[in-house]
Formats: C-alpha cells, structure tokens, sequence
C-alpha cells in the first residue's frame, strides 16, 4: 500500500529532485521558501504530466549517466572555445559546413532523443532532422572539413555510451 502512494505521489522520484534543484538554482537565494515551493514543483509537475509517460524509460546501467554528462559538458566547454576560434580567426572561405548522416544503432526514443539534444548543445553542431523510422539522424557542422570523422566521432563519444547505458 505504501509503495503504491509512494509511486502515485512521486511517479518520477529523479525528475522531481531535478526540478527542485532547478528551481533552487533559478532563484539564486538559498533559502527554506524557495526548497519549499521547489519541492511543490517536483511533486506537481510530475503528477500532472504522468498521464503523458505511459511508459518509464528503462536504464540499463544509470550510473554511466555520469559519466556521459561529464563528457558532454567537457565536449561542450571545448567546443565553445573552438566555435570562438572558428568565428573569430577563420574566413568564410576557408569554413567548411556540412550536412551529415549520423546513421543509428540506438532504437530507445528516450536515447536518441538524448543524443540530438546533446548534438544541439555542443555548439558547431545542431541535430536537423530524424528519419521516419528513426534509423538516422541529419546533423550540421559549422565547420567538418571531414564529415565521416563528425559521424564516427558523435557515434563513438556519444552514441555508444547512451547504448550502453539504454540498451
């Protein structure tokens, strides 16, 4: 009985410490109102939209979730010094954009949703669009003067890791 209110009152027990996290972070003023209400929201917003998770996405292994993070915020700080490079020193001319087909092994919505996401936040790259039935993902770099090495890199650094953590 008290698992099932626990689970009706936290349908998502991460999301609701992410959101109050969030919410603390957004306020910029620790104090004991503002974990309060923050709390509010991470129980509310969760039990409001539960009825649009019909479905609880499966992680293999969470704990590699770490360390995917902590590689995307280091890709991340990385290629925002690359991209002022780029903008900074480089000529039009010289730039190469690109289009590029990141063909895909992950099948889990949740992963290759992730995955675009963390495509979009590094910048130089953004994910365009996704094949009908999710076997590839359309990228554009900002400068790929070899678009097979963005492809084996995205699905080495990235692509595998969320595999191993999803499937």
């Amino acid at each position: 009985m008290a698992s099932r209110l626990t689970r009706r009152i936290f349908p998502h027990p991460l999301l609701t410490l992410l959101l109050t996290l969030v919410w603390c972070l957004l306020v910029n003023t620790p104090s004991s109102g503002a974990v309060a209400f923050g709390l509010i929201l991470g129980i509310l917003i969760p039990i409001l939209t539960a009825a649009y998770w019909p479905q609880r996405p499966l992680m293999r292994r969470p704990y590699r979730m770490i360390s995917y993070i902590l590689i995307v915020v280091w890709d991340i700080v990385i290629a925002n010094v690359e991209v002022a490079l780029i903008v900074l020193f480089k000529s039009n001319a010289n730039m190469k954009p690109n289009w590029v087909c990141i063909p895909l092994d992950l099948r889990t919505p949740e992963a290759i949703a992730i995955l675009a996401g963390t495509i979009t936040l590094t910048p130089g790259t953004v994910s365009a669009d996704l094949s009908d039935e999710g076997h590839s993902l359309l990228v554009h770099a900002l400068d790929a003067p070899d678009p097979d090495a963005v492809r084996d890199d995205i699905k080495h650094r990235y692509e595998r890791r969320l595999k191993e953590i999803f499937e």
